[in-house]
């Protein structure tokens, strides 16, 4: 099967007819957990607002974000807060080099793409808990919540809209697969790793 963005037969400074070699960095929980949010995200949006369906998948996504916190604090390297998350200088250095075509391809997450995974995480949370506190007697019928709880989730809609953009965006910039690297867990290894 031909990959939408295949992978280069040859690296840069290798002989011709070597193959990339590929290392495995995302790990199958990782994996499931994303592929788990986005179908919650998506059906929340499909279902009928404030049923049963509707709440136990905002239910389910709040579960999943307390389960990548943990998992970030507590998983394997490449799923850990610790490997990926930078703060704002490398943020606004990676984004300077990318713009100008200098940024180098980056094995896990890059600093811009860790912004977008925090803040998605966030606003998974924040219309999960703003549809919870719906449910509750000091909050139920409060159009104001509601109408939060509504802005909140286009918001999101929107955010995870740039993330499929800028995930496709870094695949042809690359020449790799992002997305079959979230389902198969593996991506072409930097020049000086190995396999």
């Amino acid at each position: 099967m031909n990959a939408p963005f295949p992978l280069p037969a040859v690296a840069a400074g290798r002989d011709a007819g070597t193959r990339t070699s590929t290392v495995k960095v995302w790990d199958p929980l990782l994996r499931l957990f994303h592929w788990s949010l986005a179908a919650c995200v998506l059906g929340a949006f499909l279902v009928e607002e404030g049923d049963m369906a509707h709440r136990l998948l905002g239910y389910t996504a709040l579960g999943l974000i307390a389960f990548r916190v943990l998992w970030g604090l507590a998983g394997p390297r490449q799923a850990r807060f610790s490997s990926w998350v930078r703060g704002p200088r490398a943020v606004g250095t990676y984004l300077r080099e990318r713009l100008a075509g200098r940024s180098r391809r980056q094995l896990g997450h890059n600093p811009a793409a860790a912004v977008m995974i925090l803040v998605l995480m966030a606003g998974v949370a924040a219309v999960g808990l703003t549809g919870w506190m719906q449910t509750l007697d000091a909050y139920h019928d409060l159009e104001w919540l509601e109408e939060l709880h509504e802005a909140l989730a286009y918001g999101l809609l929107a955010l995870v809209g740039v993330h499929v953009l800028a995930a496709i965006t870094e695949s042809l910039h690359y020449r790799e697969n992002l997305v079959a690297a979230m389902i198969h867990g593996r991506k072409r290894a930097l020049e000086d790793e190995g396999p």
